[in-house]
């Protein structure tokens, strides 16, 4: 029976530290974001695209990190 956290960090071409790390700056930055977010909504005049950027960062981190681990393993 495959061990679904090591079957993950193989997808993901990390150790569990680098993993943790990685998943941790993401959550700690995705909690920043939604926080902001929620003061944009009481004043909106503030952090106009905070959010958005933010997960537009984020998204480009995780591609280019899922791509270089799919490029690594990929095999003829």
């Amino acid at each position: 029976m495959a061990n679904p956290i090591t079957e993950h960090l193989n997808e993901v071409d990390e150790s569990y530290g680098e993993h943790l790390v990685t998943a941790s700056g993401f959550g700690l930055r995705m909690m920043a974001a939604g926080f902001l977010c929620f003061v944009h909504g009481i004043l909106p005049f503030l952090f106009k695209r905070t959010a958005s950027d933010t997960v537009s960062a984020l998204h480009d981190e995780m591609v280019i990190k899922r791509r270089k681990a799919y490029d690594e393993h990929w095999v003829i």
